[in-house]
């Protein structure tokens, strides 16, 4: 009866809850408070031990976290997987160490502060003010007894004061924030050749001894990563559809408790004109603009066709159409447009409206009051809604069933044939590969890789359908022979001495444009392409290049006495020979602008940097033992 009732109300909240306490008891019960036989001291961090109940409390508190995100995916073998014990430990260890080096440093927390900052955090404020309902509410749904939360906030304050500490020895000068602002916004211009390894691999010859070479030195690169095969059985609730029907009392009763759904907001249906003003127009260029606009709005509101002005004038996106922009709500177009929109009434033309885009004239055509949709306008609406949420219900009780009733050792295709359901098997495929035929991501991969041979998994939700996997067969890691990787092998090769080509030919194409050969005209001789970049900066990639760091680094050493690097640039494939173009330094006034948000950024990197510093260091000199290690098995 348990069983059936847990099943019939899965979807609840409070019985996930339930279920979710229960796999903690569980794993704790027969996990570690088992095997520890009454073992209090976990570790001595600096003389102060960790007992078994503070690591308890931390462990339980990682797992429910990690349940939380992996969701109906989760599997107890995760943990190890996860090296969540390790973790667990790991963490009080480093919380110790802060609370060690506080108290040796007179620093504490009160309970004033505490309260103080509770009252402060966002998350509890409504209108502006401290909710304990929210704050109730809040710490309920994460599980958390107002203790606990307090205890974390304690510690939270307790390395704010020690980062504070820290900080005052280290302030962040004007100069170094200015540096900090020039790095990442002064900007080059470059010009480039690629040398791709692709236009050279038709001149690579390779012998079997070249292969067999290549293969001897570089066999860990194409070890055979582990694989396994699952079976799986597929709940698609849309098949269950046809078992669903919707009395009128349910569609009632689903539209009188989601009213608020079915509201429409005010709309209004309307046209425009738009004349363009270009950011940081000259008062000259926006007068005349305006002027233009001027006479195209006489001409609206002396009854000429406002379609056909739009299609001659209107230099928007909507020209083509007459200006028309359909219905829209307010919050979907910019504030001053809508303002003027919604204050028109039907047929009415407006002055004109400037806006970021520019002058615009508008046209409503009609509207239509804020109103409710009545109950038949959304009958089939609703009636569709309830038919997949059932059938989803119904799709998620059978698999459920067929896990309470499976037995323990079973093949899942003999499992599935008595139950007249049908199994798919997938090839065998690795960890970093798509499952086939499974919308599955990452998790579920992990979930099924933490599988043995012919184990089951729980239940599993992908993209609204239910999955029941097995695992059918496990290939072990293993390194290939030749024969087994041989086109790979080959093509590494070809790929690698077409690339040393590519990148010889660079050096010497660099060679003799540091000697003074004509850029444009050498690299028209060697059949290649010389380019030329935007400007740009050093935190976005390099223009018809990419992101790359390395290169970044090295153009903006360059200057107009050096404008050639010493060294060709290399990434993947292909070779780069790079020459300065230009240089534009930061501007004086949006430097002053941007000073202080710098200055903050700055200091938060210089902050963290300095803290996880200061805490290895602890940890370096801290005298750490560990009584009774934590076992990931």
């Amino acid at each position: 009866m348990v069983l059936s009732l847990m099943r019939k109300h899965a979807k609840s909240w409070l019985i996930k809850f339930l279920i979710g306490m229960i796999a903690i008891v569980f794993v704790f019960y027969f996990g570690y408070s088992f095997r520890s036989g009454g073992v209090v001291k976990i570790a001595y961090v600096n003389g102060e031990f960790i007992t078994g109940v503070e690591y308890d409390k931390a462990y339980r508190d990682l797992l429910d976290r990690y349940m939380r995100q992996y969701g109906e995916a989760w599997n107890n073998k995760l943990i190890k997987t996860l090296k969540l014990r390790t973790r667990a430990l790991e963490g009080l260890i480093e919380q110790k160490l802060i609370s060690y080096e506080a108290k040796r440093l007179g620093l504490s927390v009160t309970e004033k502060e505490i309260q103080e900052a509770i009252l402060k955090y966002p998350a509890f404020q409504v209108n502006g003010r401290f909710d304990m309902g929210r704050y109730r509410a809040l710490l309920g749904r994460n599980k958390m007894k107002p203790e606990d939360f307090e205890d974390a906030m304690a510690l939270d304050l307790l390395q704010q004061k020690i980062r504070q500490l820290l900080l005052s020895f280290c302030p962040v000068s004007d100069q170094e924030v200015k540096s900090h602002y020039s790095y990442l916004n002064e900007k080059i211009k470059i010009g480039f050749v690629r040398f791709e390894a692709d236009k050279f691999k038709k001149q690579v010859k390779v012998s079997k001894e070249d292969v067999l070479e290549f293969f001897e030195k570089h066999r860990e690169e194409f070890r055979i990563p582990e694989k396994i095969k699952v079976a799986y059985i597929r709940l698609d609730p849309k098949e269950f559809e046809k078992d669903v029907s919707i009395s009128p009392e349910e569609v009632k009763e689903y539209y009188e408790y989601n009213l608020d759904s079915f509201i429409e907001p005010e709309k209004v249906k309307a046209r425009h004109i738009l004349f363009r003003l270009k950011r940081g127009a000259s008062k000259e260029e926006e007068e005349a603009v305006r002027k233009k606009a001027e006479a195209v709005l006489k001409e609206a509101k002396e009854g000429k066709d406002f379609a056909q002005l739009a299609k001659k004038y209107s230099e928007g996106p909507t020209k083509d159409k007459g200006g028309d922009l359909g219905w829209f709500s307010r919050g979907q177009m910019v504030k001053d447009f809508e303002e003027a929109a919604f204050g028109l009434e039907k047929g009415q033309i407006s002055d004109l409206v400037k806006t970021e885009f520019g002058y615009h004239i508008i046209k409503v055509e009609d509207k239509r009051p804020r109103r409710t949709k009545p109950l038949e306008e959304v009958k089939d609406e609703i009636i569709k809604t309830l038919k997949k949420s059932k059938a989803a219900e119904l799709a998620h009780e059978k698999g459920l069933t067929l896990m309470d009733q499976m037995p323990y050792d079973v093949e899942l295709a003999s499992y599935a044939k008595e139950h007249g359901l049908k199994v798919q098997t997938t090839p065998l495929f690795s960890m970093d590969k798509p499952i086939p035929g499974v919308p599955a991501g990452q998790k579920v991969r992990e979930v099924l890789f933490s599988l043995e041979k012919g184990e089951t998994s729980d239940l599993v939700e992908i993209l609204g359908k239910f999955y029941i996997f097995q695992v059918v067969e496990r290939k072990p890691s293993h390194l290939p022979e030749l024969k087994e990787v041989e086109g790979k092998v080959r093509k590494r090769v070809i790929e690698e001495k077409a690339a040393q080509m590519a990148n010889e030919a660079a050096e010497r194409f660099l060679a003799q444009v540091r000697s003074g050969a004509d850029w444009n005209k050498l690299a028209k001789e060697k059949g290649f392409t010389a380019q030329s970049t935007d400007y740009f900066t050093r935190r976005g990639p390099v223009p018809n290049i990419g992101y790359e760091p390395g290169l970044q680094e090295m153009v903006f050493a360059l200057s107009e006495k050096e404008p050639y690097p010493k060294k060709v640039y290399v990434s993947g494939n292909s070779s780069y020979v790079v020459r300065w173009e230009g240089f534009k330094g930061i501007d004086p006034k949006e430097y002053e602008k941007d000073k202080d948000r710098y200055k903050f950024s700055l200091m938060y990197l210089k902050h963290n940097e300095i803290f996880k510093q200061w805490l290895e260091a602890l940890r370096q000199k801290a005298q750490i033992e560990i009584v009774t290690p934590v076992d990931e098995d």
